[in-house]
Order: structure tokens, then sequence, then C-alpha cells
């Protein structure tokens, strides 16, 4: 007889498993103290020792390997997407002080709010890297994301989980005296040291790849990686200042805020300071800017914020920032250097921009050389000579510009800077039009205009052929592969892989573009065939038609081939008995709204040009699609002739998705006030065209208002 079977007694936790989480919890306090405290009790080998013993332990028993445990930082498939993710609440933009004086305004004006109860900000170091948004659950990281447009962002878990400062699990401390909640999302920045962006751009050019402009960028590029071992290569490190919901542990004030971050095992920066009043904050701004030059890391200014959480909720937000916190941020660094040469660049237009070229010198962060002068005027109210030691800086940390000469230390005999009579590229005439600032190249035929054509047409605004930049544009011209932007569809894989890029390695071997970024290339040439047809149109470069007139005609005509009969037309002459109106009226392309007799006549010159016509010809052999399908509108046309302009910043909409609502009831949205505007809609901060539209006895609508007229498809009655 067989005896039944009993149940088998639960195993105790075997001694591999107490051996691998005491490992977890002791790795987890010794990366504490080194990343967040930067008080390490370990040497470098004592804790590659522990690591290692527990990637024995893990090897052995792989039913013991955790997702928060210090061994799986790297060890995820490349990303194929970045899936968005939506944040807990929005993230914010904060308002600029460009100076003391703009700051002083902001404390006045908190001060006047507040009134009489006590009022302690807390100033922080702006940090100048990505932002990045962390969530944990129950204690776990499960999500991180970059800001995106402050409320969705794009998926980074798997490059964020290689960055060793970032915990994957909450530190016990900082849920000893709180009941933690299931979620918590906490926010930061990510960056990259200095000492990390030298080795990193030092690797860059021994391999021949382009360096990175400034340690912002390379940080923000490294996130997004769809490797993450290239993440993890790059020595990425954060700093967190934010919980979306700190009420939520009990937190009421800034203070808290940080204390608890840095105790649940986030690094937190040290450089931080709890002002009293307006000249403390004065004086740390001031220490901050001293400091600047001394960190091993980029800031950009000081973020001052109201320390009381309840205050906080009281002052509130404007449609953009928070009116309880500002950044303050630092005037443009400025050096001297000398000026080399003044050269011209020309635009696909045929406009001659002079270019400053100088002794190369390191600016916020990343070294120059160049920086455009504008036109002839401007090199004139400067006075800027070659040979001339100038002071240069970056325009918003960001564009390099030209501030002026020293006109102490000229050399003698530098004479002013004169536009000259032919282009640099093709020998054709320069000419500058009465009345216009900018000087022209007449060759319609000038290579320089055809590089400048081609890359607009690859531009995001236009066919976003992602990937084809200036270098290799540049190459395909010079090899004789492209000459209009109808070869871009002609171009084969193996070409573009076989394309050498004009440079060599240190080995001395040539570099290719290769097949990778050659099978991107052609995935992406292809899927511009579709792009929305204005785009297309204002990617033909026709001068004068920007994006709003490539809609305005697209929206009128719908294909290239109705563009180029109305363009075709002779536009009647006011004249024997015909008014100005009359005769615009006539004319199928000035009447288009926003178009007039100008662009109009810009648009006869494109397609009365028989090369024009025979690339759109060309583009259309190739499958580019030149036509708008015309659906029927999915709303009643109810908004039909009415014209809307939106000023101001609106709390529920972006600019373009109020638009957008607008025109799909029939509206036209314009960029400027006339006698001929149905309504302007006045968000926050209007500014001249409301102003305007008082003056002309245009309604002006609230945002409110705006809203009702999109769920109900009726425009307010109004009397004029």
């Amino acid at each position: 007889m067989q005896l039944p079977l009993m149940p088998e007694p639960a195993e105790e936790p075997s001694r591999a498993s107490l051996r691998a989480e005491e490992l977890r919890r002791e790795i987890e306090r010794h990366a504490y103290r080194y990343y967040a405290l930067d008080a390490p009790e370990l040497s470098d080998a004592s804790y590659d020792s522990l690591v290692r013993e527990l990637e024995t332990i893990e090897a052995d028993h792989p039913e013991l390997v955790t997702p928060e445990s210090p061994t799986q930082r790297v060890g995820a498939a490349p990303s194929a997407q970045f899936a968005p993710i939506t944040h807990a609440s929005r993230l914010y933009s904060l308002a600029n002080a460009m100076d003391l004086g703009e700051l002083d305004a902001w404390l006045a004006r908190t001060a006047e709010a507040v009134g009489e109860r006590p009022c302690e900000f807390i100033c922080e170091l702006k940090i100048d890297g990505s932002s990045l948004v962390l969530t944990y659950e129950r204690g776990v990281l499960a999500r991180a994301a970059t800001r995106g447009d402050g409320r969705v962002g794009e998926d980074v878990t798997v490059n964020v989980r290689t960055i060793r400062d970032v915990p994957l699990r909450l530190r016990d401390g900082a849920v000893s005296d709180v009941s933690l909640p299931g979620s918590v999302e906490v926010r930061g920045e990510v960056y990259l040291p200095l000492a990390s962006f030298d080795r990193l751009n030092a690797e860059q050019d021994l391999s021949g790849a382009t360096p990175f402009a400034n340690p912002r960028n390379a940080a923000a590029g490294s996130l997004r990686q769809k490797d993450p071992q290239v993440t993890a290569s790059r020595d990425l490190a954060t700093f967190l200042y934010a919980i979306a919901d700190p009420r939520a542990l009990g937190i009421s004030t800034q203070t808290e805020v940080l204390d608890w971050l840095g105790d649940a095992g986030f690094r937190v920066n040290p450089d931080v300071r709890s002002c009293s009043d307006a000249a403390a904050v004065r004086e740390f701004c001031s220490a901050a800017l001293e400091m600047r030059q001394r960190l091993p890391y980029e800031i950009d200014g000081v973020v001052v914020k109201v320390d009381s959480l309840s205050l906080q909720d009281e002052l509130g937000y404007t449609s953009k920032a928070p009116r309880w916190a500002i950044a303050f941020k630092f005037p443009p660094e400025e050096k001297t250097t000398v000026l080399r040469d003044i050269v011209l660049q020309v635009g696909r237009t045929g406009a001659i921009t002079p270019v400053a070229e100088f002794e190369p010198v390191v600016v916020a962060g990343s070294t120059i050389a160049r920086a455009t002068l504008h036109n002839e005027d401007e090199v004139a109210r400067k006075d800027v000579r070659v040979g001339d030691t100038i002071v240069v800086r970056k325009a918003g940390d960001v564009i390099p510009e030209v501030v002026g000469a020293v006109p102490g230390l000229r050399p003698e005999g530098a004479q002013p800077w004169r536009m000259p009579e032919n282009c640099p590229s093709c020998g054709g005439q320069i000419w500058r039009e009465p009345g216009e600032v900018a000087s022209r190249c007449t060759n319609v035929g000038c290579p320089a205009q055809r590089l400048e054509r081609l890359a607009h047409w690859a531009g995001r605004g236009a066919a976003d052929i992602d990937g084809m930049g200036y270098e290799i544009a540049t190459r395909l011209v010079d090899t004789g592969l492209l000459h209009d932007v109808s070869d871009f569809y002609v171009l084969t894989r193996d070409q573009l892989a076989s394309l050498d890029m004009d440079r060599v390695r240190k080995d001395g071997t040539m570099i290719l573009l290769g097949d990778t970024i050659a099978e991107k290339l052609v995935a992406s040439v292809d899927a511009s065939r579709t792009r929305p047809l204005s785009r297309l149109l204002f990617g033909l470069g026709i001068r004068h038609v920007g994006s709003t007139v490539a809609e305005a005609l697209v929206a009128a005509f719908g294909s290239i081939d109705a563009i180029a009969q109305a363009a075709a037309v002779t536009p009647p002459q006011p004249g024997d008995g015909l008014t100005i109106a009359a005769a615009l009226a006539a004319d199928p392309l000035a009447s288009v709204d926003g178009v007039g007799p100008k662009i109009a006549a810009s648009v006869r010159a494109f397609f009365a040009n028989e090369e024009n016509l025979a690339v759109v010809s060309r583009l259309t052999n190739a499958g580019v699609v030149l036509a708008e399908e015309r659906l029927a509108p999915a709303r009643p046309q109810t908004l039909d002739g009415l014209t809307f302009v939106l000023t101001g910043a609106l709390s529920g909409f972006t600019r373009d998705e109020a638009a957008a609502a607008l025109k799909a009831l029939g509206a036209k949205v314009s960029g400027s006030v006339s006698k001929k505007t149905s309504f302007v809609v006045a968000g926050e901060d209007a500014g001249s065209k409301h102003d305007k539209a008082i003056d002309l006895g245009v309604p002006v609508l609230a945002e409110e208002d705006l809203v009702r007229i999109i769920e109900s498809g009726d425009a307010p009655v109004t009397e004029r």
C-alpha cells in the first residue's frame, strides 16, 4: 500500500541567499557613502571584491538575482525605442532673473504677496545638465524618464540603472519615521563631470568621431543611448532636488525635501543655503558666481525657492512657471581673443553672412573659434577688424557672439572691413538690394547655395531626413552624388556605406560612413517621401515661403501642381478702372490669406524656372508625395470665414494645439492683428497684440471663451 505524499517542510533561507542579501546591503551602504556623502570607508579594491563575491553567488544561484541588485546596473538589452512616460505631475520651467535687479524685483513681489508672515528662502546651484525623473515603487526603482514636454517624458530606465549614484532601492533611513507611499517620484539633474567630459571628447577624437559641444549636450545624449552599455561608459552623475508629492511623506519645506532625498540614498548637492532675507540671497548668488570656476561640474546660475511648501501653494503658478521660485542666471562669461579673419558664408537663398574666425577660446564650458557677424552693417557698428583683440561670449550661454573690439589693443594699420564684390564660392556678383541689410550672391548655380538648399530640405521642419547633416551632405556633393534635392531619392545603401568622410583615423585608415548609418539614412529618406505637403513645400526653399505661408498655400491649393498652375496665371495689374484690392482679389496666389503680392511674386519666380520644375518632376517620379489627400472635415466648419489671433500663454493648451483646434472648425489662425481679425484670444502676459486689438476694436477673448468655442463649435456674437 502506497502512503500518501506528505508536504515537504518550508525550506529555510539558504546560506547563499542570506549572504547575497548581506552583500547587497553592504554594497549599497558603501556606494551611498562614496557617491552621496563623498566619504568612502573602503578602498576601491575592497569594494570591488564585495561586488565580485555577489556576482559569483548570483552566477551559481540565478534564482537569487533581483532587479535591484547592484550587479544588475548593466545587463538589459539595448532599447529599441524610448516609450512615453507620463509624470505624476507637471514639470514646470523656471522664470529667469538675468541680473540682480530682476532678482530683487522677484524678491520684492514675493515679499508683497507673503505680507507680514516670515518667509525663508533656499538657494541651490543650478546644475547645467539634463532633467531626470525617477519613480520608485515600494522603495525599488521602477521607471526613469526624461523631462520631455513637462507632462510626458521618454523612458530611459535601462540607461539610468547604469548610473552609479542612482539608488536601485531606497535606503531604510528614508522611511524610518514616515509611512512610505506605494509610489514616490523624485526629480533632479543628470550631468557629466568636467573630467569625464574631457575624457569622452578625447575618446571621440581618437575614434574620428565629432567631439561634443559641451557637457550638457553630452549628458543629454548619453542618457538617450539605445545601448545602456554606452551610457554606462560615460560616467554620468546626478543631483536630486525635488519630490513630486512631498506632502505624502509628511514634508513641509524644501529643506526637508533635500534632507529626505539624502537619507533615501540620493546624491544631493552640498552647496545649498537657507536665507532669511533678500540680502542673504544676493550674497549666495554672488558667492556662487565666484565658485563657478572651481567646481568639477558646470552650473549656469542659482535657483532661489520659497522654503515653505504651504507658502509655495499660496503663491501658485503662472501658465509656465512657479511664482515661488526663480532662476538667477549668471551673466554670460566673456573672454578676449584675437580676430584672425572675417570669412563669408553663403546661405541657401544666396545671403552672404560675414563670420568671425578667432583664436580658439573656452567659453561657458566649450571651445569656440567662430561666431556670426550677421551682416555688413553689424560689422561696421561693432567696428571689428582683422587683427583686433575682441571680446566674445555665448548669448544665453549657448550661441557664440562677438561683443566688440578692445580699441586700445588694435594693431597699427588694421583696416575697416568691407563686403567684397564677388561671392567666395562661385565668383558671382554680390548685390545688396536697397532697403535690405543682407547682401546676396546673384548666381543661382552657386555651389554653396546648393549645399544650403540640400541641408534645408533634409532639416526637421521640412523633409526631416534624420542623420543627414552638413558633413554627410557636403561629402555627397563633393563626390557628385548630390546635385539637387531629388538626388536624395536615388541614393543607394551601397553608395552611402562606401562614402569616405575625407577623414582618416590615427592609424591612417580612411573613415567610411559604414553599413549601419547607411541603412538608417536609406530608411529615413524613404520615410521622408510622405511628409506633410506643407513641410515639403517649405523644404523647396522658395524665398519668403516659411512654414506658415506653406501651410496657407497647401490649404488653398492642395498640391504642388495646383500651386504651379496658379503661379502660371499672369496677375492683373491695378489701373484701367481696376482697384488695388480688386487686382489682389483676382490674383490666385496673392489673394490667399497671409501671402500677398511680394510672396506671390517669389512663388511665381520659382515656378517660372525650368530647372525648378524639373526638380519637382523628378521628386514626383521618385515617389515623393506632392499632393494632399483632401478628406471631409471631421467637424462642421462653423468657424469658416473667421480669423483668430492667439497671444500670451494659455494654461490648458499649447499655441499649436489651440490653433489646430480652431482650424479643425474652419477658422484661420493668423500671427498678426489687423482690422480683418475676428477675435484675439489673450492668455497670460499678453503683449502688443492685445493692445493693438483694443486700439482696432477687435473683440478680445479669454481662455475660457476659447474653450467654449472649441467645445461648442460656435463663436460668440459680438458687435463691432
